[in-house]
Formats: structure tokens, sequence, C-alpha cells
């Protein structure tokens, strides 16, 4: 245990217990005078913490105090997070990370994670030395440039990996002293940020493609000797630079990136839910893409790897993806595509109205990734319901006013016929006599479980296949109540059960393919569960 005594302790959030320091602990540790004298167990810590966020009037406000205890007493913070997910992962991460985000240097308390500059190349290894936690085992990276759908925020993307890990930790177990929040700072193209006085990040231009890769390259070595056994996650790049970083590096290096793989497996889950609601299978799906960026190739790049692991040709499966941009029907004449397009360019003709495409195609399923609000419109809804008995609608883009229809739109529209699940949070719907609970497609069902598999058996890899077979144990704990109420993924209030049900899938594949870094042993779900990090205070 460490040796710290008074003040020291009260300021190092993995350390503090503040009133629930003990008599014994108060007197050996200097601590006397201050703290009040009344000694207090977490309950009654949360208890109090509770009150205090109910006496907030807006969910930015408790976005701040809840970063302000994550800063002062880490257990406690976790404690109060894992206690409701339901409740605080919108308030820790999507909807209110974005208002956060857009206001980050302006809401500034004190700063979390690392900032890596590009002014500092040459000398990135000296940077990441500096980190105190010398057992990274997780990064969260972003230059801030695609943030949600909200564009270059440039540093005040911080936010997002600050967020994301904190869900590593709540929702998939892995202990918070192995992460690092990492901004790459590339400077931003947004003038509003560059005018902004309060606005912390590097103020200049983004780079040139070739320097950006040269610095993530010397960031990527960077990480290998300084935090060797690291899995990077990549998060919120711009959409080509994603695609090319991810396939630059996901053979060699232990990362993914969450915006194609999480948001693909994710996709998939909910299909595997939407199937069991239509009684068809994977492979039956014809499914047409709104937005055709690195997220719609992402997802359908994994949904055709499972419809062909369930018996599909590979061609067979290509064939059942359509994608539509803001140009229109992506086909195999059109000249503008980037080549991680060019495989869902089908044989049709030119097509620049989605209703025409949805007509055309008759598609089972729409997904949303166009970051374009209410984009499904009622056309659009109607003309699936025409088509489809059980239309299956996925809005996924987010923060909420991107998302391409609301639940009770799709509800409406289709007569309660939908499949729905979205990317932000919508509550229960009435239509037609019942009640509907809309499921939200969120990553947090996928990248804390594929984490915490890596944290257990120190994977040196990051697969597809292990991105499906996320997906699986996702869909599994799925239960038909959930289903016969429209939700297509299990409660968020039971996040952490699925996510080291899921995390056991993957491990499965980890040990299967040989990729785990420890021996594996037979029982893996109680292997999973017994790396699993549950926020107590231990003796000081």
């Amino acid at each position: 245990m460490s040796e710290k005594r008074s003040a020291e302790l009260l300021h190092d959030p993995r350390l503090n217990k503040s009133t629930a320091f003990t008599e014994a602990e108060r007197e050996r540790l200097g601590l006397i005078g201050l703290l009040p004298d009344g000694v207090e167990t977490m309950e009654l810590q949360l208890l109090r913490a509770h009150r205090q966020l109910d006496a907030k009037t807006t969910d930015l406000e408790r976005y701040i105090f809840l970063s302000q205890l994550l800063d002062h007493d880490e257990t406690l913070f976790y404690a109060l997070v894992m206690s409701d997910p339901a409740r605080f992962l919108p308030l820790v991460y999507t909807p209110t990370v974005g208002e956060a985000c857009l206001r980050f240097g302006h809401l500034l308390r004190r700063p979390r994670g690392m900032y890596v500059s590009i002014a500092r190349r040459g000398r990135v290894r000296d940077v990441l030395r500096n980190w105190p936690e010398k057992d990274v085992r997780f990064i969260v990276v972003t230059d801030g440039e695609r943030f949600l759908g909200l564009g270059d925020l440039g540093a005040n993307g911080m936010g997002i990996p600050i967020g994301k890990l904190a869900l590593y930790t709540a929702c998939g177990g892995v202990p918070p002293e192995v992460a690092m929040p990492v901004m790459l700072d590339c400077g931003t193209n947004n003038q509003e940020n560059l005018r902004d006085p309060l606005y912390l990040g590097l103020r200049q231009p983004r780079p040139a493609r070739e320097a950006l890769d040269a610095f993530v390259e010397e960031f990527v070595c960077a990480v290998s000797e300084v935090f060797p056994g690291c899995c990077i996650q990549f998060e919120d790049w711009a959409g080509v630079d994603a695609v090319r970083l991810l396939a630059r590096y996901r053979d060699t290096t232990c990362c993914f990136n969450d915006d194609i793989q999480g948001t693909a497996a994710v996709a998939l889950a909910g299909l595997l839910g939407a199937v069991r609601v239509t009684e068809s299978t994977l492979s039956q799906q014809r499914i047409l893409f709104l937005g055709a960026g690195a997220a719609a190739t992402g997802i359908a790049s994994l949904l055709c790897q499972a419809m062909v692991s369930e018996g599909t040709s590979e061609a067979d499966a290509r064939a059942r993806i359509w994608m539509f941009d803001k140009s229109g029907l992506l086909h195999s004449q059109r000249q503008d595509l980037e080549d991680f397009q060019r495989p869902y360019a089908q044989e049709h003709v030119a097509c620049t109205d989605f209703v025409t495409a949805i007509e055309s195609i008759s598609p089972t399923a729409i997904i949303g990734v166009s970051t374009v609000g209410k984009a499904f419109n009622r056309r659009v809804i109607e003309a699936m319901a025409r088509k489809n008995e059980r239309p299956i609608i996925f809005p996924y883009s987010n923060p909420t006013s991107h998302s391409e229809c609301t639940a009770e739109e799709a509800y409406a529209w289709s007569d309660g016929r939908a499949v729905f699940a979205s990317g932000s949070p919508f509550g229960p719907v009435r239509v037609a006599g019942k009640t509907f609970v809309p499921g939200q497609g969120n990553n947090v069902y996928i990248f804390p479980a594929v984490g915490m598999a890596v944290y257990a058996t120190k994977a040196k890899r990051v697969t597809d296949e292990m991105f499906i077979a996320a997906a699986r144990g996702v869909a599994e704990c799925v239960t038909h109540a959930d289903l016969d109420v429209g939700l297509l993924y299990p409660p968020q209030s039971e996040i952490l059960e699925t996510s080291l049900h899921a995390a056991t899938r993957v491990a499965e594949v980890v040990r299967a393919r040989g990729l785990g870094g420890v021996p594996l042993p037979e029982n893996l779900g109680a292997f999973i569960r017994s790396s699993a990090y549950r926020p107590h205070y231990s003796a000081t």
C-alpha cells in the first residue's frame, strides 16, 4: 500500500476514501482534523452523491459533478455509476458527452489523460513516459477530427477517450489503473475553436496525410516500447484515416477501431435480435445503408463475415448489402468512390432518392449511419412498411439531434410494426395500444466486453472474429420477454453481466486461435469474472 500520508491521500483519487477512512486509518495516516469526525460507509457516501445529483437541473451539470467525483474519489465514482448504469451511462457518455465536448475548454476543472501534440514529434516516447502508471494495458486515442456527428473538435474531443475508458471499467470490469486516454493533438480546421480564447489545443491547421501518418507511426511504435502488451483503440478519426490506419496496424499491433468494428458488432447484435422477431435468418436479410463511410463499410464487412459463417458464400453475402450516400446509391459506374466503398457498389442504375432506392431494392432493413437528422422521414418509414410486415429500422447516428428518426416516428409511421433500435436513447413509446421499449445500439455493449477479454487473456491481436463473438454473446443475453416489448439489446441495467458473458465468448476465440498471452483455463467464464474490477475500498 502507498506510503502517502495526510493531504496527499486526500488528493489522490485512486487512494482517497474521504469520509470512509476508518478511525484507525485516520490516526495512523495523519488525517485527524482533515476530515469531519463522522466515519461513513460507502452506502452513505452513495446516498449523498445521489442527493447531490438530484439537485442538479441539467444533464451537463450532472456530467460535471460526475467528472469532479472521478477526479476526487475514483472508487466512489465507479460504485455510483455501476449502481445504476441505465441512469448514468447517458450522463458519462452519449448523449451528454457531446455537449460537454463542445464546451470542453470552458468546463475544464482538472486535466485528465495524456495530450501528445504533433509539435512533440521525435519526443513521443519521452512524453508517454511521463504517465504515472507503468502497466498500461489500454489506450483510447483520438485526434478529434470526426467526433460523433459534430465534426472536427480538435483537443475538445478528449472527453471521448476519458468517457470510453470509464465505460471499460463500469461496464466491462477492466481495472481503471490500466487505462490511459490519449489526445493526439494534430491541430484543428475548426475556425470556431481557433477563435475561442479558451480552446486548449494546438492552434494550427491539421497536417497533410503523410505528416499525420508519420506522427501516428511514431506514436504506435512508442506505445509498443513504453507500454508493451498495450491494446490501442482508435476513436473518432476521419473516415478515410480510420480505414487506412486500421488496415495498416491491425495485423501487426494489438489494436482496433471502435467506430468501425465496435459499431459493426453492435449492429450485428441488433440484427441477430431482429431476425428472431421476424423469424428469419441473417443471411436472408437485404440491408440498405444510409451513409457509406467507415462505419457503414465496417458494419457491412462484419455482416458479410457473419453470413459466411452461416454458410452463405461471400459473393451472395455482399449482394445483400446496399449503400446510399449524399451522392445517391453506390453503383458500379460511379467514379467518385473510395477504395473501401467499391466492394459494396452494386450493378444498378443511378438513383439519388432514398425512397426510390427502397422501392427498387426492397430491403428488409435500413441502417442509418449518415449523421443526418430526420433522414428517415415519413416517406422512408412508410415505404419500408409497405415492403415488409416487420420492417427493421436502425437509425444509428448520434447524438440524438443527428438520429435519422426517433423511436416514436418509426413506430407511429409503421403502425407499430417496426423492429427498431437506435444509436441514441429514446424512452418508451405507446402506439396502436402497445408500449414499446426501444433498444439503444450503443457500442458500450461491445468494446468493454472485448476489452475485458483482451485484458484477462493478454491477447496479442484483436480480430473481426472476436467482434462477431462479442455480438453473438450480447444477442444471447436478450430474452423473449425483451423481444416482446421491442428491446433488441439486453437492458442497460444488466450491462456488466452482459459484458462478462460476451467477454467469455471473445476469450473462447482467443483460446481457439492461440492468441492468448497467458495459459487459459477450461472454465473461461470463471476466469473472466475473477479478473473483473469491483469498486470497494481497500484497507489503507
